[in-house]
């Protein structure tokens, strides 16, 4: 302003000057305006020390995620808050399967439960009608003592075999302690107890094809001719393969097959042959005798063919 005065009381003496006082009024004029702006936005500007810490910490915290997620800037950070919120979604969306899940579990289990008791109703209730046919059947095979007994032992918890754990006594003499069947029988008595227990489970379930293999192991005599007679019935109502180094069951079979292995150049086959009725007659006298089979046996042969 003094410097505006001095230039005004000179003016008189050079009109010149009075072009470069007017830019002088023009800029003071400016700059009063701009101080005045100035003190106004810093009165309504308070500095907060707490909002100054708070912003630094947050700073701080950005620079820590960028260094520790390896963010080359906060789009990068954002990015990968993203990316994380979409996981924790899906493991929200994962565990809400899994409840789904644990409810459908256990109203299943409620299922099987139910279905498991009436198994187990039902198995009381024909045990000893099946343990006295089975006995039975065991009487007409030579075993005239033999016992089987079914014991139930019901569990708290489900398992392969429901709630029972089912186990097979069995005894093949007379006044002879019940004793687990795998421990006390022998290979006859195994072989003779599963033909009779196959023979009643196809008689109650429609069994287009049952397969025997050596069901006759431990037998001979007239004891493998009556599991052969067993065999024949049940094949009228299935189709019954037989498996056998039995005489005495293969006479009773329809259709006969001689399974054997021949060797070639570089390695050994195994062979399967449709036997005629001499054929037939022969197989089985080999296995009665000797091979080659004797007459008698071949005459013995032709008797169990044929009757």
């Amino acid at each position: 302003r003094d410097l505006a005065s001095d230039l005004a009381r000179i003016t008189r003496f050079d009109p010149k000057i009075q072009e470069q006082a007017d830019i002088l009024d023009g800029l003071i004029l400016d700059f009063e305006a701009v101080a005045e702006n100035l003190e106004t936005t810093l009165s309504d500007t308070e500095y907060s020390p707490e909002e100054a810490t708070e912003t630094r910490a947050r700073l701080d915290l950005i620079y820590r995620l960028q260094k520790k997620h390896q963010a080359l800037n906060v789009d990068g950070l954002i990015e990968i808050l993203n990316n994380l919120s979409d996981q924790a979604k899906a493991y929200t969306d994962l565990e809400d399967s899994i409840i789904a899940l644990q409810k459908e579990t256990e109203k299943d289990r409620a299922q099987l439960i139910k279905k498991a008791t009436t198994l187990s109703n039902k198995r009381k209730k024909v045990i000893p009608g099946f343990e006295k046919t089975v006995s039975k059947g065991l009487h007409e095979l030579s075993m005239p003592h033999a016992v089987l007994n079914i014991d139930l032992q019901t569990k708290e918890e489900l398992g392969p075999t429901g709630l029972d754990e089912v186990n097979f006594l069995f005894s093949a003499n007379k006044g002879g302690e019940l004793q687990p069947v795998q421990g006390v029988a022998s290979g006859g008595e195994l072989s003779r107890l599963a033909l009779v227990t196959k023979s009643l489970v196809a008689g109650a379930i429609p069994l287009p094809t049952i397969i025997f293999d050596e069901i006759d192991a431990g037998v001979s005599g007239d004891v493998a001719l009556r599991m052969g007679q067993i065999l024949e019935n049940l094949a009228n109502g299935h189709q019954v393969v037989v498996i056998t180094h039995s005489p005495q069951v293969a006479a009773k079979a329809h259709t006969h097959y001689f399974i054997y292995k021949k060797d070639e150049a570089t390695h050994t086959t195994t062979k399967v042959k449709k036997l005629s009725p001499q054929e037939r007659i022969k197989s089985i006298a080999v296995m009665l005798s000797q091979n080659p089979p004797s007459d008698a046996a071949l005459l013995n042969a032709k008797e169990l063919v044929e009757g």
